[in-house]
This record gives structure tokens, C-alpha cells and sequence, in this order.
């Protein structure tokens, strides 16, 4: 297949680009680059794709509907398109929401409409466990995700609902995947276990927000990528989530953490923030049942890994300035 990939820089868009051309697949690679969190680790991931013969980069914005146009017509032929480009953060989203919106929906929307205007049969959407804010656990798709609590999960829920109008009107197949606290070697910046080794290994205080004991579907990249190339089936209109189906308290993190790195934490506590989630748990049994998928690494062999991954690049990874 030839795939149209977006946000292929960012930290699940580059893991997924890895399992596609594995599988032999032809990846067309987008991204704005954007300076949300250091773009030397979206250089540095971006390097690891740039040899391979299938693999082809072009830097651009899917709010840029004219850039994107050019896009379709030089390649013509897309099997698909995987929008995994965002806005992502939670708590930066309520400090500047337009952007979240002119990205998560717009961006969507520019990519549903070149999808019906050039016959893309295949469209999968990257979306977020945060939209089930208020709802009773595990989390199941099915449940009415009408009440976000931050502009980061209602601009998702922009871009699901246009996904839906895309499939009802022009027949166009639609995958959305839900991912749920995603974690691994060469992640996100802003994300609580990056930030937690890169202060540990400094010795310098970490933060948490609450007391610990809020808890999150932990999930570890590679499992996601595999799942996501998994959801390229032709499948109609559906939301699944990959999550880890297992939820752990930070405080059990940080234990593992401190274990891996042989050394302990400074935590310094803060208020809890109102547009957190207190809790998260995915019911993984449509994902089970559609895409024959499961997680295969368990939380304290993610962050071996992952600390391992730290250890071996602290060489340029300590000048990474944190969001």
C-alpha cells in the first residue's frame, strides 16, 4: 500500500511509520515540525526513517489545505490516509485553543475532503482517551463522549464526528483509534514518564499534580503502532481503543522508575488540575475481537526499555528543554 502518514515526526506517527515500512508498505511522511515541545527529538526520530528507500518526508501542515492539495496530486494514488497529526496536551490546549482547533478539527477536515475529492477508499484517525471524561470504567466505545473538559479532547471530538460525515456521505472507510497514555523510548516531552526519568537522571524535583494515586492506562508504543497498522483493515465507520487495559497509580510508576534507575525521586506536590482525567481504563475487547489485537509489553518491561533508551542517548537527550 501506498499510505499517506501524517505527524510522522511526532513520537506515535514515527513508530508507526517504522512498523509500515516493515511490513513493506510505501509511507509518504508529513509534518509541520511544529515547536509545541524541542524538535531535536522529532529530528532525531525523523533521521531514523530517512534511509529507507520507501520511506519519502515533505514538511507540511495539514491546516495548509493548498499544500496538501499539491500533495495528493503529484502522488494521485493514495491507499490510505493516517492522520495521526495534533495538537496534543491537555493543560496547553486551555491556554491557546484556537490552534487545537484549527489542527485537530481543520486539519481533519482538509484531509476528509482531498480524501472524497482524489477516491481515497481508507481514512484512520488517531484520537484520545480523554474524551471519556465523566464516564464509568473500563471505558467502552460505545459510551456517549458528550462532555469534554478540555479543548484538546472537544477538538478530537470535532474530528471524529466530521470522519462520520465523510463515511455516511461518501462511503469513505473509517478507522478511529482511541490511544490511551501512550510510553516509550524517544517520547513525548511533555508526557509525565519522560519527564520523570529526564529529572530523576538530573537530580532535579519532579512534579505531580494530586497525589499520586490518580491512575492511567499506561501503553507502550510499539504496541500501539501495531495496532493502529492493525485498524487499516477495511472495516466501515469504527472507534476502537488501544490502551493497556490495565491502569497504574504515578506512584507505582515512579517506584518502577526508581527502581530502573537506581536512584530516587524529589517529588514536589501540586493541586490537582480540573481538566485532568482522575482516572483511566480502556476496554480493550472490540480491538480484541476486530483487529485481533492486544497489548504485548507489560508496564515495568516498557519502562526498562524506555530507561534503557535514556541511558544510551543521554549524550544529546539532557539538552532537551522540557515544555
Amino acid at each position: 500500500m501506498k499510505i499517506l502518514l501524517t505527524g510522522v515526526a511526532g513520537f506515535i506517527g514515527w513508530k508507526t511509520a517504522q512498523r509500515l515500512l516493515e511490513e513493506g508498505h510505501i509511507v509518504i511522511g508529513i509534518d509541520n515540525l511544529n515547536t509545541y515541545y524541542d524538535p531535536s527529538i522529532k529530528e532525531w526520530r525523523l533521521k531514523t526513517l530517512l534511509g529507507n528507500p520507501k520511506f519519502r518526508f515533505h514538511k507540511v501542515d495539514i491546516e495548509n489545505r493548498g499544500a496538501l492539495k499539491l500533495l495528493f496530486e503529484f502522488y494521485r494514488d493514495f491507499d490510505a490516509v493516517m492522520n495521526l497529526a495534533a495538537r496534543a496536551g491537555v493543560r496547553y490546549s486551555i491556554k491557546n485553543p484556537y490552534v487545537y482547533f484549527t489542527t485537530n478539527a481543520e486539519g481533519t477536515l482538509n484531509l476528509l475532503e482531498l480524501c472524497k475529492d482524489f477516491g481515497v477508499k481508507k481514512f484512520l484517525l488517531a484520537s484520545t482517551s480523554s474524551l471519556y471524561a465523566g464516564q464509568p470504567m473500563p471505558f467502552k466505545e460505545e459510551l456517549p463522549v458528550n462532555t469534554p473538559i478540555s479543548p484538546y479532547a472537544a477538538s478530537k471530538k470535532s474530528a471524529e464526528v466530521s470522519c462520520y460525515v465523510y463515511h455516511y456521505l461518501y462511503g469513505l472507510d473509517v478507522s478511529i483509534v482511541r490511544y490511551f497514555t501512550v510510553y516509550g523510548p524517544a517520547g513525548r516531552p511533555d508526557m509525565s514518564i519522560f519527564r520523570f526519568i529526564y529529572k530523576i537522571i538530573k537530580d532535579e524535583p519532579i512534579e505531580i499534580y494530586g497525589d499520586g494515586n490518580q491512575s492511567r492506562d499506561f501503553t507502550y508504543v510499539d504496541d500501539i503502532a501495531d495496532g493502529t497498522v492493525k485498524a487499516l483493515k477495511p472495516i466501515g465507520y469504527e472507534i476502537i481503543n488501544l490502551g493497556g487495559n490495565n491502569p497504574y497509580s504515578l506512584r507505582e510508576v515512579l517506584e518502577l522508575l526508581e527502581k530502573f534507575l537506581g536512584k530516587r525521586a524529589k517529588v514536589t506536590y501540586r493541586d490537582f488540575h480540573k481538566a485532568d482525567l482522575k482516572a483511566t481504563w480502556a476496554d480493550i475487547s472490540k480491538a480484541q475481537k476486530l483487529l485481533g489485537w492486544k497489548p504485548k509489553v507489560s508496564l515495568e518491561e516498557g519502562i526498562r526499555r524506555t530507561v534503557k533508551w535514556f541511558k544510551e542517548n543521554w549524550n544529546w537527550v539532557k539538552n532537551i528543554k522540557l515544555p
